[in-house]
């Protein structure tokens, strides 16, 4: 809070003294002033982009979840659909977004699309990695006790990939809203993407930068979300933190 403070001070000063024109680099308090002043147009255009945000990311999370059990118990299907899975990552949003709104409309489902390729890999990676990183020993001990694979899977390698999971969870979140504001500047009738390119064309970078602020926020959240998600999923690994801290601090 101290560091960004200071950012904000150091940015103050310099739109306020510096001579600059406000309508190249506003000052954080005509950011904020502006904010309020338009906060219902900001917040109406909010919500669609937490609408495809959260859609976006439920699908994806979907499709990441049954893909890895998919490919943790048929290992051939990792050598075949990984390179696929790799290349849709490399392809740039800026020129797939324009295609895939021309491919299915100005509607929602395009922007839970890009929503969900853009978040898809990483969580799908975690938990391929986390079923790996299982214990042999484990494994070894309920086979023993005549648990079948399902059982071994459930017992063993999930609770083994979750705090990987939970890493993935945290990088793919923080593109989501990234994910379905490029989709809206692609096209769409509302949302903080073409709130900000309307602010942009109109010359207006103190409301573009009310809604990066707004954008941001929303990302926190999310990010906070998942934080105190995986607090809740694993009290366990909590509780391990904090014997090790008292320890540390002994």
């Amino acid at each position: 809070m101290i560091s960004v403070g200071l950012l904000l001070l150091a940015w103050e000063l310099y739109a306020t003294y510096s001579g600059i024109k406000p309508t190249i680099l506003p000052a954080p308090s005509r950011v904020f002033e502006q904010a309020m002043l338009n906060r219902e147009a900001l917040a109406d255009n909010a919500m669609p982009t937490i609408r495809a945000t959260l859609l976006g990311f439920a699908c994806s999370l979907s499709a990441a979840f049954a893909l890895s059990m998919l490919v943790d118990f048929f290992q051939p299907l990792r050598r075949a659909l990984f390179p696929v899975f790799i290349v849709s990552q490399t392809l740039p949003l800026v020129a797939i977004a324009p295609l895939v709104v021309l491919w299915f409309g100005f509607g929602l489902a395009p922007k839970i699309m890009l929503v969900a390729l853009v978040t898809f890999f990483p969580m799908l990676v975690a938990l391929v990695e986390g079923y790996e990183a299982t214990e042999a020993e484990i494994g070894q001990m309920l086979r023993a006790m005549g648990a079948g694979r399902w059982r071994i899977f459930v017992l063993a390698r999930l609770p083994s990939a979750l705090p990987y999971f939970f890493a993935g969870l945290r990088i793919s979140i923080t593109y989501a809203v990234v994910g379905a504001i490029f989709a809206e500047y692609a096209g769409a009738a509302k949302g903080l993407g073409i709130y900000m390119l309307n602010a942009k064309n109109n010359f207006r970078p103190d409301l573009v930068l009310a809604a990066v602020g707004v954008s941001a926020a929303l990302t926190l959240v999310l990010f906070g979300l998942t934080v105190l998600l995986q607090r809740l999923a694993m009290p366990w690994d909590r509780t391990g933190k904090d014997t090790a801290a008292k320890r540390l601090w002994r």
